[in-house]
This record gives C-alpha cells, sequence and structure tokens, in this order.
C-alpha cells in the first residue's frame, strides 16, 4: 500500500516535468518546430551514432562507455536547454524584483500618465528581463491597441516568475476596477517586500543544503586522493596516473559547485561602477592592484631563481639556507593581500555607508516637507547630524547644490563617491521622484523601508558566508593534512625498503613497489591540488559573499597559507614520528 503513492507522486513529477519542458518550448522566440529539427534532431542522431560506434568498434572499456555517454550529454543539453533559458530569465526578473516595484511605486506617486510610468521602467536597460516585460506591455497597449488591464493579464500568462505573474493579474483586476495605480502599488508594498524575503532566504537555505553537499564530496575526493597516493606502493600502478587523474576530477567537482552556488546565489550587488565619473579613493585601489600585482612578478622570479638556479633566490636574500618545498608556492603569492586588503576596507565602508542611508533619506523626505523647502535648505540642516561615514558624502552633496550645480549632477557625484549600488539606485528613484512632483516624506518613507529590509536580508547573508568561510578554510586544513600524511608515509616506507632491500634473503620489491613512485612530482602535483582548491574556494566565497571580485585575492592567500603550513607542519611531525 505505501508503494502506490510513491509511484502515484513519481508520475506526478515526471508529468510536471514534461509540462515545464514544453512550456519552456512554447516561450522560445525560436519556433518550436524548427528547433526540434536543427538542433534536437542532429543531437539525436549524434547519440545514435556514439552509441552505434561503442557498440560495434573493438574499443578498450575505458574509451567505450564514455563515447555514448558524450552523445547523452549532448542530447539532454539539447532537450532541457530552453527549460534552462526559462529558468535563468525567471531568476534574473525575481533578483531584480524588489527594485521594479519600488521604482515603479515611486513614479506612480508622481503626475505622470500611468503608461508612462510603464515606458520610463521599460527605458531602464538595467533591469533586464523586466523591463523587456514592460516594454511587451507597452506595446500590446500602444501598437495593438489593448486596454493596460488586457495586456497585463496577457502577460501574466507569458511571464515565468510566479510573484511577478501573480502581480500582473492583481495590477489587471485593480486597473479594470477603477483604482488609482499609486494607491494599488502602495498597498502591494509589503506583498512585494514578502515576497523578496522570501525569495533571498530561499536561495541562503538552498546554499546551506549546497555546503553540505560540498562538504561530502570534497571529503570523497580527499580520501581518494590519498587512496591514490598510498595503494601503488601495494599494487605497483603508476602512481603520477592515478593521483593525477584524481585531481582533475577534484577539480572538476569544485568547479561545478562552483558555477551551481554561483547560480544559486541572490543577485544583490554592493558596488556602483560609475561610467562617467571618478569617484574617491579610485586610485589608491589600482594602486594596490598594481603593486600587488609587480611584487608577485618579483617573487616569482626569485622562485624560479631558487628552484632552477637561473639567478638570485629567496635564500639569497633571507637569512635561511633552505625553504621548505610548499612555501616555494605561498610566498609568491603574499603580495596579493594588498589589493584584497585595500578593497576589503572600501567595501566595509560601502556597507556602512548602506546601513545610513536609510536613515538620511528618511530624515530628508520628511524635513523637505514640513518646512516646504529645497534639497539644498533641508541639507544645510541634516548636515550637521551624524550620518557615521555617509556625513562627509553628505557635506559635499550640500556644498554642490549650495553652488548652483545641477541637481542630478550634484547626485551623481554623491553617488559615485559613495560607491554602494542601492544608494545609487534610490537615490536616483528620490531625485526623479522629486523631479516629477512626487510628495518627499512619502518617497523618503517608501525608499528607507525596503533598502532596510535589503540590509536585514544582507545581514543574514553575512552570517551565511561566515559560516562558508569556516567550512572551506577547514576543509583546506584537513585536506591538506590527508594529503600530506599520506604524501610522507610513501616517502618514508620508499628509505624503509631501500634498507630492507639491502639484505639477500628478503627482496622487499616484491611487496613495496617505491620504483614507482616520482616523489617530487607527486609532491609538486599536491601542492597543485593546494592551489586548485585557494582558487575555487576563494571564488565560493566571493560569490557567496556578493562583495567585489577582488576580495577573492585576500581568501586566496589565506587558503595558500594554511594549506601550505599544514602540509609542512603534518610532514615534519609525521617525519619525526615514524622516521628511524
Amino acid at each position: 500500500m505505501a508503494s502506490e503513492p510513491t509511484a502515484g507522486n513519481d508520475g506526478i513529477t515526471l508529468s510536471e516535468t514534461a509540462s515545464a519542458v514544453i512550456e519552456a518550448y512554447e516561450r522560445m522566440e525560436m519556433p518550436m518546430s524548427r528547433y526540434l529539427l536543427l538542433i534536437v534532431l542532429p543531437s539525436a542522431l549524434f547519440f545514435l551514432g556514439t552509441t552505434t560506434v561503442a557498440l560495434l568498434v573493438d574499443l578498450p572499456l575505458s574509451v567505450a562507455l564514455p563515447v555514448p555517454l558524450l552523445g547523452c550529454l549532448v542530447l539532454g543539453a539539447a532537450v532541457v536547454y530552453p527549460k534552462l533559458l526559462v529558468s535563468q530569465e525567471r531568476v534574473e526578473m525575481e533578483n531584480q524584483y524588489h527594485l521594479l516595484m519600488t521604482h515603479m511605486t515611486v513614479l506612480s506617486t508622481t503626475n505622470i500618465d500611468r503608461m508612462e510610468v510603464f515606458r520610463k521602467l521599460g527605458d531602464e536597460a538595467e533591469y533586464g528581463a523586466l523591463a523587456t516585460e514592460m516594454n511587451r506591455v507597452v506595446q500590446l497597449v500602444d501598437t495593438w491597441n489593448q486596454s493596460l488591464d488586457d495586456a497585463c493579464r496577457r502577460r501574466a500568462r507569458r511571464i515565468p516568475s510566479d510573484p511577478l505573474a501573480d502581480f500582473f493579474e492583481r495590477l489587471a483586476y485593480t486597473v479594470s476596477a477603477g483604482q488609482e495605480l499609486s494607491e494599488f502599488l502602495l498597498s502591494e508594498q509589503q506583498v512585494m517586500i514578502q515576497n523578496y524575503v522570501t525569495m533571498y532566504e530561499s536561495t541562503l537555505d538552498n546554499l546551506e543544503v549546497m555546503k553540505d553537499l560540498y562538504l561530502s564530496m570534497v571529503l570523497s575526493m580527499t580520501f581518494a586522493l590519498v587512496f591514490a597516493i598510498v595503494l601503488p606502493i601495494l599494487t605497483g600502478t603508476n602512481p603520477s596516473m592515478t593521483v593525477g587523474a584524481v585531481i582533475v576530477l577534484y577539480a572538476f567537482v569544485q568547479t561545478g559547485f562552483f558555477l551551481v552556488i554561483r547560480t544559486m546565489s541572490p543577485y544583490d550587488p554592493i558596488w556602483y561602477y560609475p561610467e562617467d565619473l571618478r569617484p574617491d579613493g579610485e586610485w589608491s585601489m589600482i594602486a594596490s592592484l598594481a603593486v600587488g600585482t609587480v611584487l608577485s612578478v618579483v617573487l616569482i622570479a626569485l622562485v624560479v631563481g631558487d628552484l632552477f638556479g637561473t639567478g638570485p633566490g629567496l635564500t639569497d636574500l633571507l637569512p635561511v639556507a633552505s625553504i621548505p618545498r610548499p612555501f616555494y608556492v605561498a610566498i609568491p603569492v603574499t603580495p596579493l593581500a594588498i589589493p584584497g586588503v585595500v578593497f576589503r576596507v572600501h567595501e566595509e565602508r560601502i556597507k556602512a555607508r548602506d546601513d545610513e542611508f536609510p536613515s538620511l533619506i528618511r530624515a530628508l523626505g520628511a524635513s523637505e516637507t514640513a518646512k516646504q523647502s529645497t534639497t539644498t535648505e533641508v541639507l544645510k540642516t541634516l548636515r550637521r547630524k551624524d550620518f557615521g561615514p555617509l556625513t562627509d558624502d553628505v557635506n559635499d552633496l550640500f556644498k554642490r547644490l549650495n553652488m548652483r550645480l545641477q541637481p542630478d549632477r550634484a547626485w551623481d557625484y554623491f553617488t559615485a563617491n559613495t560607491r554602494s549600488y542601492l544608494i545609487q539606485k534610490f537615490s536616483e528613484m528620490y531625485l526623479v521622484g522629486r523631479q516629477m512632483g512626487g510628495e518627499p516624506k512619502q518617497l523618503g518613507e517608501l525608499i528607507s523601508e525596503n533598502m532596510n529590509h535589503v540590509n536585514q536580508l544582507r545581514q543574514q547573508r553575512q552570517q551565511a558566508t561566515v559560516t562558508m568561510i569556516g567550512l572551506l578554510y577547514g576543509i583546506t586544513a584537513a585536506s591538506s593534512f590527508a594529503f600530506f600524511i599520506g604524501f610522507k608515509i610513501v616517502d618514508i616506507l620508499a628509505g624503509m625498503s631501500l634498507d630492507l632491500s639491502t639484505g639477500s634473503q628478503f627482496d622487499a620489491g616484491q611487496l613495496i613497489h617505491t620504483q614507482v613512485y616520482d616523489l617530487p612530482f607527486i609532491q609538486f602535483l599536491l601542492l597543485g591540488v593546494v592551489m586548485i582548491n585557494a582558487v575555487l574556494s576563494s571564488l565560493i566565497i566571493r560569490t557567496v559573499d556578493g562583495g567585489h571580485k577582488a576580495n577573492a585575492l585576500l581568501h586566496f592567500v589565506t587558503l595558500i597559507w594554511i594549506g601550505c603550513v599544514v602540509a609542512v607542519l603534518t610532514m615534519s611531525v609525521v617525519g619525526g614520528l615514524l622516521d628511524v
């Protein structure tokens, strides 16, 4: 009896999946028949060809198995590609959903026509797929003479995002009932915020699941690599080949998890990159990158001189006779921590400004409404208040406005110097709303409430990032310990076998195959694993954190040092305990 519901659920799941794939085919710009003819059919023929080759041609099993798997991969990719496109479009919509809804609400409270609201949102290329949907609504109204409610209903049936489709349905009903667009959007704010919070938190929960899967897979690959190091001493197989194969698989697994985490992470950029302005602190960041790169190149040259004797080396500059081999990997990359620290400091300032901005914009809106005065007059008083790291930027904004600089340009300098993506977007919304006749207090409260929710979600993301950092640092230390304890044991056994083989009555080579090992090359491969792990782990941390790409440099250097220090300590301790 218990198996029947399971079978039924499996049937429902398969039918839902098939329906979703078919629906994705219908959403494509290319007709379904043409896609099947030009893409799916050739992929199916390729799969049949690879299967035929595997069955009819006399090939080794190691070659015969991957050939049809390649054909199956190509066919599967061709079949599900439209579904992936729809999923990508849905994620893009939901990532920008809260910003577009806030922008729409701000515009609706001004003195412009409701269709002009859709037109202005359609012109915002930064909203991507959402801007495209706004333009499609405008086209249905302007070109096909449909009413706004009919156009919204028509697009609601085609939008892959459920929250946005529900919003369009409610909007169509409200418009047909005669309610003002501004009243509807203001009443929808809590629904919109709750939807965005739910989507954001669900992605963070998915990252927690991926973290557990990542831990399991990396530990499995670590054990596989240790076995690949140790077992050839008993079997006599080539350890360089087995270790190299496991390392390639290890890199593929970590790369796959990085790509999945990158896809699943919520889109919430911190940095704003102005196109025509040079923000304060820009040169310090550029200089840090240049200094870190030059120093790394110099250290790489010194390491090459030490290892190959082509010139002066590190031992010529340092008061040491020799340097452990793993440190030759860690030392050259150390200067890259300089730009990592500099960018990290700037990013922390941006986050601090984001925390203060809701208070500023709320006070600015309320004061403008109460005093019935201009932004310049209000800022004359507000700039005396303490807004933390935002205080200097508020002072600069007042000075530029007081010098009769164009308000648009003054706010451009303000947002550029804060370097904050959210401050730029919400400042632009406030400025446009004020210029079009919106009430300052209402605009300030609306923007402040939305940004406070985003800041709260960012705190949850920061907690997830700290957990991920601890996990990856711990995995790096544990993996390096396992790799090099296996390496050192093989190294010690190789030395012991040489002593044993000197006896005339016992040939240790029959039991311990040390002659197959190229120990310096194996150590080089293991240090390569440390490097690969540091690169991909630092990219994962940066993806989960959502900050600047240069932040990965600091984690990269730290992970390299953790792996190399653990390697040196492990080989030293194990050598001291087991070497006889």
